[in-house]
């Protein structure tokens, strides 16, 4: 039993994130390995594809991996930054060779798995606010 009478323990099949103080974490911990067998592997650096990095007085956490991971998957690694928004280079639209195709083939070809990029980064926008 810890000072404060309570920690968080958050359990996800067969690993444990503990939130309290160090003291109280010490204790929790000291008393969890008196009843169950378990080792203690310090800090959390990643938990159920998130990232996370602490500071002295924060908590970061981010999807780092995951994005490269996408980035990779969909052969765009090596992509390149541009600015936004796009810079056109005509006002008349049919000239610019920017413009998206008119016609009804598919934009991006059918090498390009559409719907799980779209996927993919609906599944970050929702966990973060890294896009």
């Amino acid at each position: 039993m810890t000072e404060s009478g309570f920690v968080i323990i958050v359990v996800y099949v067969d690993d444990l994130n503990i939130i309290r103080s160090p003291e109280e974490i010490q204790q929790a911990t000291d008393y969890l390995k008196s009843e169950f067998e378990m080792k203690d592997l310090g800090t959390t650096k990643y938990c159920l594809g998130l990232q996370f990095e602490h500071t002295k007085d924060e908590i970061f956490i981010h999807q780092s991996n995951y994005i490269e991971k996408i980035l990779k998957r969909f052969h765009m690694d090596n992509a390149h930054l541009l600015s936004t928004p796009m810079v056109v280079q005509s006002l008349e639209v049919n000239r610019d060779p920017f413009c998206p195709p008119t016609h009804n083939d598919e934009i991006l070809g059918p090498e390009v798995p559409y719907l799980s990029v779209i996927g993919a980064l609906m599944y970050l926008a929702y966990n973060t606010d890294q896009i």
